[in-house]
């Protein structure tokens, strides 16, 4: 995990690219294991990670409640860094896509959260305001802190119960959401 949020975090801040993070995360993983592995067998283990990925969804706890409940009152809509051809097949794969209206990747914005950009491509996409919006997101950097950067509001869904700097909003369980909303 720490090896693949690194290089999440290395790809959000344009410092490797799509191919590098595939790559390296999982090199850097056999080196730490001492596994000796070619680079022809990590590219393979590479694809076929991101061909079972979407197959795989796991939903947090009330998720579907909680879509539900939103749907009816707001227009949701999904920014994301995630690579369009995973993100669109896992949201297909969990049954959840016809809750949003319009899908931004960093691949169409042509950069990625936190960069103001991704969020003005997604209101423009949208047709929303900032004023009017709010981005629900898991990390604090991309989500919360480039939201707030953009002029959103911003909630940190924080499942994970991390001590964060006051002032942010958060929830742990999505279902707390309707406490804000």
């Amino acid at each position: 995990m720490p090896i693949n949020l690194r290089y999440w975090e290395l790809y959000r801040s344009e410092q490797v690219t799509q191919n590098q993070l595939r790559y390296g995360r999982l090199k850097e993983t056999f080196d730490l294991l001492s596994y000796e592995i070619d680079d022809e067998k990590i590219n393979f283990l590479s694809e076929q990670y991101i061909h079972y990925l979407p197959k795989y969804n796991h939903l947090f706890e009330g998720t579907i409640e909680i879509l539900e409940y939103l749907k009816p009152k707001y227009k949701l809509h999904i920014i994301t860094n995630g690579f369009a051809e995973i993100q669109n097949n896992k949201l297909n794969n969990a049954k959840i896509n016809h809750y949003f209206e319009t899908i931004t990747n960093s691949e169409m914005a042509g950069v990625k959260k936190p960069n103001p950009l991704i969020f003005q491509h997604a209101l423009d996409l949208a047709q929303a305001k900032k004023e009017s919006s709010i981005m629900i997101g898991d990390c604090i950097d991309a989500d919360v802190y480039g939201a707030i950067q953009s002029g959103f509001d911003a909630i940190l869904f924080n499942e994970h119960k991390k001590t964060i700097p006051e002032g942010i909003k958060q929830v742990s369980h999505l279902l707390e959401l309707k406490q804000h909303l």
